[in-house]
């Protein structure tokens, strides 16, 4: 009787195991195509941008950037010379067919198929034109040109005369940008990390209330303080230059930079800082030479946040630093060519593309490090990978130190004195984890 139920619970149970295999496996695969969907949809505004940039003026204007890949257009096939005595309010004979002014201005399909519209109305050409397959591959680099130098371009327009514009120059706007961006981004994650080392591991009077007004702030928004600032930077003349920029950038950022670069100092483990201030190491040694190396992800993925911000910002640099262009920033330079050149989509694209490029590039230079920066505190996981435990073992611990030659204890330098010799011989020495012992030894 057992015999006959185990041999029939078996086929029970592989059946069950091969249902939860397929059903894991088809609800893998409705992820990974919604997921490949979504970023599909997400990229395709970035790529007809691309594209477009690439384009002349007259191919943006009179199709899209889809145009690109094979599809069925009209092209021209012939030309027909009505005479320039043909009158347009009576009925006029193209191939035998009777059409009107206002059909061949907006195009009418003739028997044959073909379509019929005016080439020049004035000189009475007729234009025909069969549907055929074809692609819109005609790309230029003068769009670049036109907005990174500000040479001159020239059109033709719908009635066949040439028009000739002065390009913009966005070098100037680019640099200012740059020096906007950058000492925007290092201030804050400086300040913030000091800060953060603070909170983390000092102990002073009224730090759970310092640090609880850090994060108040988080909730402040930043369009409330833009007018008393302003007050004040007109007071101190200091409104309309770069400095301006970099203290407004430097206080809309610290909150978050405080707060994200807390929630990482503060896993660090306890033993690594025991062992340096064993070894004599300051506060400020441990911070530069021990905290910083191991705070990397942390301050690569704020540094993407506020690089972004500062260098995608309109408004504070509107306000702060004013529109004239020795200091216009590429965000003004672009709302500028919208509202001027309302209809050249040519140069708009290129220079929204130049706009998007370096955030991009800084974005994946630092990608390896943005999940892990922000995942810090998450978790209590205080487990050391190769690179801590080789920051650590510079450090060391006492025991390592009694070991080290003479003249050589640790590496900030300090000699190896008789009394800090008798301190680790006589004290126990450092307790680290044991995975981390068979790291360093």
């Amino acid at each position: 009787m057992s015999t006959t139920t185990a041999t029939s619970a078996a086929p029970k149970a592989q059946t069950r195991a091969a249902s939860g295999k397929r059903n894991k496996l088809i609800s893998e695969i409705i992820v990974n195509v919604t997921l490949a969907l979504v970023c599909l949809i997400w990229t395709i505004p970035t790529i007809g941008l691309l594209v477009s940039s690439f384009r002349t003026r007259d191919d943006i204007i009179s199709s899209g950037w889809w145009t690109i890949f094979p599809h069925q257009a009209f092209e021209e096939v012939e030309r027909i010379d009505l005479g320039r005595e043909t009158p347009l309010d009576q009925p006029i004979t193209v191939l035998g067919q009777q059409v009107t002014d206002q059909q061949l201005r907006d195009g009418i399909t003739l028997a044959d198929g073909r379509q019929a519209q005016w080439y020049s109305r004035i000189q009475r050409i007729v234009s025909l034109q069969a549907q055929v397959w074809t692609t819109n591959t005609s790309f230029t680099l003068e769009n670049y040109q036109n907005v990174l130098t500000g040479q001159q371009y020239t059109y033709t327009l719908a009635d066949g005369t040439e028009r000739t514009e002065q390009g913009n120059d966005m070098s100037g706007s680019f640099l200012n940008s740059l020096t906007v961006a950058i000492p925007a981004t290092i201030i804050p994650i400086l300040i913030a990390a000091f800060a953060a080392y603070g909170f983390a591991w000092m102990r002073f009077p009224g730090r759970g209330l310092l640090f609880a007004i850090v994060v108040a702030l988080l909730v402040v928004p930043l369009q409330i303080a833009l007018i008393p600032i302003l007050r004040d930077y007109t007071s101190l003349q200091i409104n309309g230059t770069f400095l301006a920029l970099w203290l407004a950038h430097t206080g809309f950022g610290l909150p978050l930079a405080t707060y994200l670069l807390y929630n990482y100092i503060a896993e660090l483990p306890r033993e690594i800082f025991e062992s340096a201030f064993i070894d004599g190491a300051t506060p400020f040694t441990v911070f530069t030479r021990l905290v910083l190396p191991l705070s990397v992800p942390a301050l690569a993925s704020f540094a993407i946040f506020q690089f972004l911000w500062v260098w995608n910002d309109y408004l504070v640099g509107l306000i702060f630093i004013g529109s004239t262009p020795n200091t216009q920033l590429l965000t003004m330079r672009l709302a500028e060519m919208v509202g001027s050149r309302g209809q050249d989509w040519h140069l708009l694209t290129a220079g929204a593309f130049i706009s998007m490029l370096l955030p991009l590039i800084v974005f994946f230079s630092l990608q390896r490090f943005f999940v892990r920066g922000l995942l810090a505190g998450s978790v209590k996981d205080k487990r050391f990978n190769r690179k801590d435990a080789k920051y650590a073992m510079a450090l060391g611990s006492g025991t390592a130190c009694c070991a080290a030659p003479e003249g050589h204890c640790n590496v900030f330098g300090l000699p190896h004195t008789p009394r800090r010799r008798r301190y680790y011989n006589h004290r126990a020495p450092l307790r680290l984890p044991v995975r981390f012992k068979k790291k360093l030894w």
